[in-house]
């Protein structure tokens, strides 16, 4: 997604993108991850007065962004809803099968993880919450104060990619007995001390935080929902454009795409006397994965994370 202090945003491969897209001045598109509205807006220029867009966040300030933007242009509308609902979202709007193209662009913000308040960052203190929807679900606090010590190091260690995860999990809970936790930088504290291997110029609590992130927003879980849901709400001759920010999320993209690219495996001997059936392409994979220019990595450090894949609907 992402930056600028003042909780600014400059938007990821935000020209690549919607390029990727191929925007047809009357299609209808579809930006999963509204966020401040950086693709959204460009995707408004390049359709014309038929056109139409359908923005999706879970997060109320990126609502808020919406909701003023829907008001100056009669061809969009917000929805305060995850894109893993798209599915349901479409179908309710009789777009099931009609969508042009459509737009993940995942991670957080930068005005969620500069704003102490949204408990997203150890660099700045804040209560330890993490939810995109504060309304909905168990916050990062909930979470490392009552879960066992065996969640939390699965949470740290499949989430966050965390070698020491057993070792800091048992640190929370050791200290939460005489003090739970409730602030960001108490338990980025305790997550430091807990682990020994720090890497250079890496807080050595970043990826315990990624972890307990994704898993507080079930970002994962989403992405898995939200990837079938777009393929399902596009026309044939439609656009997935898919801009993940850290391994396991582009795993799950690149997963996704070559299963439809080449269909499942079925594991079946050779030779049995079955029908081979060969499995026609759902999709076609546009180019290679993208990652952001030497000038943008200048501009805004936080794309260096960045990988674009784009894939189009054959049937």
């Amino acid at each position: 997604m992402t930056i600028d202090s003042g909780f600014n945003h400059i938007t990821v491969l935000l020209d690549e993108a919607v390029e990727a897209l191929a925007v047809r001045p009357d299609g209808c598109y579809l930006d999963g991850t509204f966020g401040r509205g950086g693709h959204s807006r460009l995707i408004l220029q390049k359709l014309g007065p038929q056109g139409r867009l359908l923005g999706f966040d879970k997060d109320p300030q990126a609502i808020a962004t919406g909701q003023a933007l829907a008001a100056e242009d009669g061809r969009f509308v917000i929805v305060q809803r995850s894109f893993a609902e798209m599915g349901a979202e479409v179908a309710e709007r009789g777009l099931a099968g009609k969508v042009s193209g459509v737009l993940l662009d995942l991670g957080v913000s930068s005005p969620q993880l500069d704003d102490p308040q949204r408990g997203f960052s150890f660099m700045n203190d804040g209560p330890l919450d993490m939810r995109m929807d504060p309304s909905q679900g168990v916050s990062a606090a909930e979470f490392v104060n009552t879960a066992t010590r065996e969640e939390i190091a699965r949470v740290f260690k499949e989430y966050g990619e965390e070698r020491h995860a057993w070792r800091m999990a048992g640190a929370v809970v050791d200290r939460r007995e005489s003090k739970p936790f409730e602030r960001t930088a108490d338990l980025a504290e305790v997550l430091k001390v807990a682990n020994p291997a720090w890497e250079k110029g890496k807080n050595p609590a970043t990826r315990t935080f990624q972890g307990l992130r994704i898993h507080v927003n079930n970002e994962l879980g989403d992405l898995e929902a939200g990837l079938e849901a777009a393929l399902e709400s596009l026309e044939i001759g439609g656009r997935l454009v898919v801009i993940s920010f850290h391994s396991l999320e582009d795993r799950i993209v690149k997963q996704f795409m070559r299963k439809l690219v080449k269909g499942e495996s079925d594991n079946l001997p050779r030779d049995l006397p079955i029908q081979h059936v060969a499995f026609v392409p759902k999709i076609k994979i546009h180019g290679k994965a993208l990652t952001a220019s030497d000038a943008e990595l200048k501009a805004n450090p936080r794309s260096r994370s960045a990988v674009m894949r784009v894939a189009e609907k054959l049937r």
